[in-house]
């Protein structure tokens, strides 16, 4: 296993290695999560206050002020949005009014619209008062994700919004290719993933035990498939600690090189600090925060979060690998500045994850 300096890369050669391989393994257009890498333009984050409680004019605006919907979907047809549903407690997870505000925008602009996760746990299927246990099971996972989106409001979105509804754990799975791995350099996805042409991520604003934040790179932990994975993601996270990841970092970027993340769109309506990203306390902040470039818009949030970039495992994991943005100097914020909407949250106590399990997906069901 290299470390991280070790498997750091300029811009040279991530854009040989990286973007080549990129194209290799996904439909054109290639979609660069961390957009702009190659090019002087500062990325551009929208930051918009909610205002009369109007969730989905905040949201039409932040996309509005990237550039709007048709040019931040420039060239996909099949778009993928994708909640943070981490259970099925409305208190902690992406409010529907987001996701339908952007299904109908997406709709709008003529393109092909579906709904993904993979939640962790559902209450009474793999979590009750003893723990949160992990499973493979499809049987416990396909009724692990009805439960949650059922229960949320998302069943009766997507027959509302005539879109699909995809239980991103079971099903027809395929195995895609990692470029520039930390540490898989291979990963098995649904295949519903590899089909589309863009993923939005569109995670509520939290702080996090495990990552320090959960925003729009660490949505993708969502992606890892129970059957393949485990529920609660607790396979993974254990063999990327062997590997050295730091606060779930390798997991989370080689996630991301793995897809097509071209859109994120954070849900700070309500967000929570403290003890997330289940167990915190709830905090209105009235905000959406938009971005192509998943890194700045992340950045954006914990800065407004007062968080630092410095602070977060997966921002430095990927500065040292040659990413950008590498520092708030180099992202023009439109709409609303960081410090007229700032709040320091309360941080998560920040534990590793063998020190967890016991209670967090250390026991099968």
């Amino acid at each position: 296993m290299k470390t991280i300096n070790e498997t750091g890369f300029g811009r040279r050669e991530f854009l040989k290695k990286g973007v080549v391989a990129m194209g290799a393994l996904t439909a054109v257009p290639v979609l660069d999560p961390f957009g702009g890498l190659f090019n002087d333009p500062k990325q551009v984050v929208s930051v918009v206050k909610i205002r009369d409680g109007r969730i989905d004019y905040a949201v039409e605006q932040a996309v509005d002020l990237l550039g709007g919907i048709s040019e931040v979907t420039k060239n996909c047809k099949k778009i993928m949005l994708k909640p943070n549903l981490v259970s099925d407690d409305p208190n902690s997870t992406t409010k529907p009014v987001v996701i339908k505000t952007l299904a109908v925008m997406m709709k709008k602009a003529g393109k092909e619209v579906c709904i993904g996760e993979g939640s962790a746990a559902a209450a009474g299927i793999n979590a009750d008062a003893n723990g949160v246990q992990f499973t493979r099971k499809s049987e416990l996972l396909d009724k692990l994700q009805q439960q949650v989106f059922d229960k949320l409001g998302y069943t009766a979105l997507a027959g509302e919004l005539g879109v699909p509804l995809i239980n991103l754990h079971t099903g027809e799975l395929v195995d895609v290719e990692v470029p520039d791995a930390h540490f898989f350099k291979k990963l098995t996805i649904h295949k519903s993933l590899k089909d589309i042409d863009m993923l939005c991520s569109v995670p509520m604003m939290k702080t996090h035990a495990l990552a320090t934040v959960t925003l729009g790179l660490k949505n993708v932990i969502g992606l890892y498939p129970g059957s393949a994975y485990c529920s609660v993601r607790s396979c993974v996270h254990t063999e990327a600690e062997q590997g050295g990841s730091p606060g779930i970092a390798f997991e989370i970027l080689d996630m991301v090189k793995a897809n097509k993340l071209g859109l994120t769109v954070i849900d700070g309506s309500m967000a929570m600090e403290g003890e997330g990203p289940s167990n915190g306390k709830l905090v209105k902040m009235d905000l959406i925060i938009a971005g192509t470039n998943a890194l700045a818009a992340d950045m954006v949030g914990a800065a407004i979060m007062g968080i630092g970039h410095t602070e977060v495992p997966t921002f430095l994991v990927a500065h040292q690998s040659g990413l950008r943005p590498s520092s708030l100097d180099e992202i023009e914020i439109r709409g609303e500045s960081i410090e007229a909407v700032k709040r320091d949250f309360i941080r998560a106590t920040v534990i590793p994850w063998h020190s967890i399990k016991d209670w967090f997906g250390a026991k099968e069901v």
